[in-house]
């Protein structure tokens, strides 16, 4: 409840890795013992960049808990769903948590199918009340759904359907504890000719959250309204949604601009009644240097009184290759209007602020993690799997300190899309970065393939392949388009990729000092509403055998990144 295109030369691989290879040697020394700025985020000065978080975090909502802010973001196919992190500051955010182990909803999401892509959890909506949470998601495949939870980091029960219907999405609640009444409101699609766009439906709900209770009402029309959250704010009621405008008045004069416009609405009711009637007034929109559209949130507010919102930035530009990050931005309130960011051309609509004084001070700098060495009994919080997981193919028990990945044969037509097991996590930030792997390929056996991967909208793996005699030999897949290398004998790999924006390249090593190019230079792509990730990769095209392991992950990149311990097994 809220009550507030192409590759390159080889040539230019040699060039990227030797700039990071140097930049590496700096990094390494920064980050030991420190927590890192960089580009975005936190500044350590009291001041936050945007984006405060630079990866792909879409379809946000946060709810408050006393002094602490929670924040959920969907991520479809992956398992776990929904995503949880926690925050003192609005601005520093670490991951605390999922709220579905498993897509268990669908067989489509499970390994022996895996045909769920760009499905799943769709933006969902974080509610307390009454001592309990709740997290509700509209699957658009198959219907609405709830879990809850005493404790936000779980256990959450088993998903609940409250209604079959496929189309819908975005749902939002809201307990009113002075009427005893609870509503859901949710894009309810297109369901009257007469009246085109996207239709907000507004329902009654049980108190216990579990079940609508009439067929809801209409309180607005518009093209590709969505993402509605309810709030209320000194005894009136505020509806905040997304709306597309096509063409939009007001396009930057910048050739990656999109044509149209998702902007941030407000309907505020005329009367104490949620159903309205209501006004409606464009609140924020891109500008002020951002090209990418601005908007679907939530609202927040801090102790000293001071209001935020943070949002997503929509993927309508060519290469948002990195996902929808999220942005956050101080709220005035004008006339009874929320004014989000600064109006920075008097327009009387908001644009974004890129930078500015942190809305509670003093919290140090943390972010979401990244680096893993595999000793913990269970899996890092930042890794999630390519559809449902096949529990008995991958351990972090068989070689202690090493999670293990069994190979599987593919579903469906093969490849890399029907693998089972592939484990991934966010790439942060849109500048440089490098993520290093160490890889133990003894158990490794003939028809396998494995490795590190990049996907999003498309993929590219930099693996070992085991001929049908035992030869073990490099390959590089892009996208389908295999190219063979050397072979290699040592039973330890190293695997490094750096990217320079979408630009990226792959290097290996056989004692983790000395790294060989291998592979051109590739341009990585957001895709099936996901943005690029890496990760680890095991399959076998002719039977079920042979497995790798994976002894740590480090990445580093130009963004915030809490305080590493001093003594790391990296370069071992």
């Amino acid at each position: 409840m809220h009550a507030y295109p192409d590759e390159r030369s080889t040539p230019m691989v040699s060039n990227l890795l030797r700039t990071w290879l140097l930049a590496s040697l700096f990094i390494a020394v920064t980050q030991t013992g420190e927590a890192q700025t960089g580009t975005w985020g936190d500044q350590g000065d009291g001041t936050y960049c945007n984006p405060i978080l630079n990866a792909d975090y879409p379809d946000v909502d946060v709810e408050q808990l006393g002094d602490t802010y929670y924040m959920i973001s969907s991520k479809q196919h992956m398992a776990p769903g929904m995503v949880i992190l926690e925050s003192k500051d609005m601005v520093n955010w670490r991951t605390i948590g999922h709220v579905w182990p498993k897509l268990s909803w669908d067989p489509k999401y499970n390994p022996d199918r895996m045909d769920g892509y760009k499905f799943g959890v769709w933006a969902g909506d974080l509610a307390y009340h009454d001592g309990r949470w709740y997290c509700y998601q509209i699957d658009t495949t198959n219907g609405l759904y709830m879990s809850s939870a005493a404790d936000i980091r779980g256990p959450w029960t088993e998903p609940h359907l409250i209604l079959r219907k496929t189309g819908w999405t975005d749902p939002a609640v809201y307990w009113d504890d002075e009427g005893r009444q609870a509503y859901l409101v949710c894009n309810f699609g297109r369901l009257e000719p007469k009246k085109p766009g996207n239709h907000l439906r507004l329902f009654k709900m049980s108190w216990d959250g579990r079940e609508l209770l009439d067929e809801g009402e209409v309180i607005h029309v518009g093209t590709g309204a969505e993402a509605a959250k309810i709030y209320r704010v000194e005894g009136r009621w505020y509806i905040f949604f997304a709306q597309w405008f096509r063409p939009d008045p007001n396009r930057p004069d910048d050739p990656e601009a999109d044509s149209g416009d998702r902007k941030q609405m407000v309907l505020r009711s005329k009367t104490d009644s949620i159903y309205g009637p209501y006004d409606s007034k464009v609140v924020y929109h891109r500008g002020n240097g951002v090209i990418r559209s601005c908007s679907q949130g939530a609202l927040m507010k801090a102790a000293n009184g001071s209001w935020w919102y943070t949002h997503q930035l929509i993927q309508n530009i060519p290469a948002p290759f990195q996902g929808r990050p999220q942005m956050l931005q101080p709220v005035q309130w004008v006339d009874g209007w929320p004014m989000i960011g600064r109006d920075a051309d008097g327009d009387g609509v908001g644009e974004p602020v890129l930078r500015h004084a942190k809305p509670i001070p003093s919290f140090p700098i943390t972010a979401p993690p990244t680096d893993d060495d595999f000793d913990a009994p269970q899996l890092g919080l930042q890794w999630e799997w390519n559809h449902n997981p096949r529990d008995d193919r991958w351990s972090l028990a068989e070689r202690p300190g090493w999670l293990r990945l069994k190979a599987s044969v593919p579903v469906g037509k093969g490849g890399f899309w029907g693998a089972c097991n592939t484990l991934s996590q966010r790439i942060m930030g849109t500048g440089k970065g490098e993520a290093t792997a160490k890889f133990g390929l003894s158990g490794m056996r003939p028809g396998q393939r494995a490795g590190f991967v990049r996907f999003g909208g498309v993929y590219h793996l930099f693996g070992v392949h085991v001929e049908q005699g035992g030869v073990r030999r490099l390959f590089f897949d892009a996208n389908g388009q295999v190219t063979n290398g050397p072979v290699i004998e040592a039973d330890t790999w190293y695997v490094r990729t750096v990217n320079d924006g979408d630009q990226a390249c792959f290097a290996w090593s056989d004692d983790g000092r000395t790294f060989h190019d291998f592979g051109p230079t590739f341009t990585v792509k957001f895709g099936q509403w996901t943005g690029d990730r890496l990760g680890f990769f095991c399959w076998n095209d002719r039977e079920a055998q042979g497995h790798i392991d994976v002894d740590w992950f480090q990445y580093d990149y130009d963004g915030p990144k809490a305080e590493r311990p001093a003594e790391r097994p990296w370069g071992e």
